[in-house]
């Protein structure tokens, strides 16, 4: 059974991994749905999914946020629909390849999906948020933003860039009743490691991996309740998760000093890349 209607949540990058399951997630708890991705055939697939388990609304808008018109297609949507009352700015891709090897094409189409979609539709969102006195934004980033070296230098800047640019949105939107978060996963079980190049999560320690169900699941936990692999930082139920970290901490500071000790680990289970061209999962 689904939860009383919440209005509509608009999900990017919805075609798989942790963008479909938000929508599995925010439908159960009684949101109607606007998924889009650039894959039309995948992103209908997860939509009817979806429709199927919920019984809710779903509609897939295909969309390539990194081409202009498919941006403005998005953000036009966002700006012209009052019933929409949650943006999830999930779509993004990332890479493992070291910054000499790296494609600086690749790179800033990178830029354009992991920063300038993410500030456009934030900034389309907002003032419809803001004029109604509700509404929310989920911008997911990555723990690269703490530790930018352990993957593409790239990448880690433009998770860097999200989390930065929340934290300022959280600044200015919360006190006009607008609720912000930012969702750091780490090694989460999705196409990512296969596409960044490093060959599949399962290349990765088991211990180290999160599924993106119980990666959903922890962001709306209260602390008392979260897994012991995720710790809650921020002002509940919208808060930033990090599976690096195992007890909320105040500061953004006091995050990175834990993770940087935990940063040497993990760069040492990333097998190295010496050339991995990066390409998008939606």
């Amino acid at each position: 059974m689904t939860e009383r209607a919440k209005g509509t949540a608009l999900i990017t990058g919805a075609s798989g991994g942790i963008g479909a399951i938000y929508a599995e997630q925010l439908a159960a708890r009684g949101h109607d749905l606007i998924l889009t991705a650039r894959n039309a055939d995948r992103l209908e697939a997860v939509a009817e999914t979806v429709r199927g388990a919920s019984g809710r609304t779903v509609e897939a808008l295909a969309a390539d946020v990194n081409d202009r018109a498919g941006l403005r297609r998005v953000e036009d949507r966002l700006r012209s629909d009052p019933a929409i009352t949650l943006l999830v700015n999930n779509a993004g891709f990332g890479s493992a390849a070291p910054l000499l090897q790296a494609d600086p094409d690749e790179m800033e189409r990178m830029i354009g999906v992991n920063v300038t979609a993410v500030t456009r539709l934030a900034y389309a969102a907002a003032p419809a948020f803001v004029a109604r006195g509700h509404g929310a934004i989920i911008n997911v980033a990555s723990t690269v933003a703490l530790n930018p070296e352990l993957l593409n230098g790239v990448y880690g800047a433009s998770k860097a860039y999200v989390l930065a640019f929340t934290q300022a949105l959280q600044h200015e939107l919360a006190p006009r009743g607008v609720r912000i978060q930012a969702v750091l996963p780490g090694a989460t079980a999705t196409e990512f490691w296969t596409v960044a190049g490093v060959g599949g999560h399962q290349n990765l320690p088991a211990s180290i991996v999160m599924t993106p169900s119980d990666l959903v699941a922890a962001v709306r936990l209260r602390k008392r309740t979260r897994p012991a692999n995720s710790s809650a930082v921020g002002v509940e139920p919208w808060s930033v998760i990090s599976p690096f970290t195992h007890r909320p901490m105040p500061s953004q500071g006091r995050i990175a000093a834990r993770s940087s000790r935990k940063s040497e680990r993990l760069s040492r289970l990333v097998p190295p890349v010496a050339s991995a061209p990066s390409r998008r999962l939606c």
